[in-house]
């Protein structure tokens, strides 16, 4: 028990045992001075995008989430030097107010106000970010639904385009991605039903219905105010859920599929993996770290379903559209973000991986090079010292994924956001201390790896 708490505080025998373990015993003693820095910096990073950017969704959802984030400062601020402050009591003095106020000003307010000024002006299909009221990844992903529909395939046959291809006639993601597009494919063409099918509508109920379904499975004992603040309302987060959302349903199966593994659902765990690497190939390394996790708790057995399912949704969710067109795919898929497609990829977040490829030719390779050799050192950390938690491989995912998003040759500064919410994710899955491997949970009937019959 004592190192069980030792774990969670951040001490050994009442002392911090590492400088992050100090740092956390600081901050935890002044909760609400940190909430105030985090709203202030949010607050300060939403009035430059409102001022500065050139795209319009990011100057719309700046604006409300000026507003959003300055009024949680205030109320965070009211809370830390109110006279009569005491232990929150109600939820006008909740650290959670704050949280609500961001979510309903600065994430679904400007979410609705781009999804209905979309549907009105109607049309996207513009070189001119200063007239987008969704990113380009929306559109493209709808389009992709429509020509699954006409073709069989999601992707474009360049070499039938009768024009040279542009950055936008590639879909660089897996044939699952365009499932969130086929709402507005099958009934859109109405302003009305365009606003209600708009995939980002599609992307923000994925990712709401995954982390409820996580939450579910794994009933922790409460949800850290910080966990929301990292995963729901950062600017990464909230920015994206307004203006885009892909990013925010794939992180949100990622943790659907740990919540899984951790409560002895391999196969299920498998077949949401497949789900989310075949949208997005970003979540690759979620699959093996999810399998080491599996290996671990549940066994040999359990890894052998765990690799079975993976294989089985990969056939059935790839081979057939590989078949309609396996040229179409290979370029789309797996040739334009790795930049060696025929148009580059507009992904140039200015991160080392990019600067060293914007160098030529041998800048390139040694950014390859860096990238394998992040990925050689996540699996040593793999091997070395499996995890044992969901909390565990969560954090073993996101440094994965905060790797390839420095080091890859096109990448965007939002992939970040699988960083924060799976940071997030490891708060909540350290708040319900997990029973021990091998023992059996008290009432449940069941082993330590495996989840009570209730949560099911």
């Amino acid at each position: 028990m004592g190192t069980r708490e030792g774990e969670a505080t951040g001490t050994v025998t009442g002392r911090p045992a590492t400088a992050i373990g100090r740092m956390r015993a600081v901050l935890g003693r002044r909760p609400l001075a940190v909430d105030a820095v985090l709203y202030f910096g949010c607050a300060c990073y939403a009035l430059v995008l409102a001022l500065t950017d050139k795209h319009l969704g990011y100057r719309v959802w700046g604006a409300f989430a000026v507003a959003g984030y300055s009024l949680a400062l205030t109320h965070t601020c009211w809370l830390a030097f109110s006279a009569r402050r005491r232990a929150a009591d109600s939820l006008v003095r909740s650290r959670w107010t704050p949280v609500a106020i961001v979510g309903l000003v600065g994430m679904l307010a400007p979410l609705a106000t781009l999804v209905t000024r979309r549907a009105v002006a109607g049309g996207d299909w513009t070189s001119d970010p200063g007239q987008w009221h969704a990113q380009p990844e929306v559109w493209v992903i709808e389009r992709s639904a429509d020509t699954l529909l006409a073709t069989g395939t999601p992707y474009l046959d360049l070499a039938s385009l009768g024009h040279a291809p542009g950055v936008y006639d590639y879909a660089p993601y897996g044939p699952v991605m365009a499932v969130f597009g086929l709402p507005r494919a099958l009934f859109g063409g109405h302003p009305v039903t365009d606003a209600l099918t708009d995939a980002r509508l599609v992307f923000a109920a994925v990712a709401v219905g995954c982390v409820l379904a996580a939450l579910r499975l794994w009933r922790p004992t409460a949800i850290p105010v910080g966990a929301a603040q990292l995963a729901a309302v950062f600017p990464l987060t909230a920015l994206t859920w307004a203006t885009a959302g892909p990013d925010l349903a794939i992180v949100a199966l990622v943790v659907l599929a740990l919540a899984l593994a951790a409560t002895g659902r391999p196969v299920s765990a498998a077949l949401v993996c497949g789900l989310v690497t075949h949208a997005k190939l970003i979540a690759a390394p979620a699959v093996v770290v999810i399998g080491v996790l599996v290996a671990v708790r549940l066994g040999g057995r359990a890894l052998a379903r765990y690799i079975a399912g993976f294989a089985g949704a990969t056939v059935v969710l790839v081979v057939p559209v590989l078949l309609v067109n396996p040229g179409a795919f290979t370029e789309h898929v797996l040739l334009f973000p790795a930049g060696l497609a025929a148009v580059t990829s507009p992904a140039a977040s200015p991160f080392p991986g990019h600067l060293l490829a914007g160098t030529g030719p041998v800048g390139t390779v040694l950014a390859f090079v860096l990238l394998a050799g992040a990925g050689v050192a996540v699996l040593a950390w793999l091997v070395r010292t499996p995890p044992r938690t969901a909390a565990d491989a969560a954090l073993r995912i996101a440094v994965a994924l905060a790797a390839f998003t420095l080091l890859a040759t096109a990448t965007r500064f939002g992939y970040l956001v699988y960083v924060s919410v799976l940071l997030g994710a490891v708060l909540v899955f350290r708040s319900r201390a997990e029973v021990p491997l091998g023992t059996v949970e008290p009432g449940s009937g069941s082993t330590g790896d495996r989840a009570p019959p209730t949560s099911s």
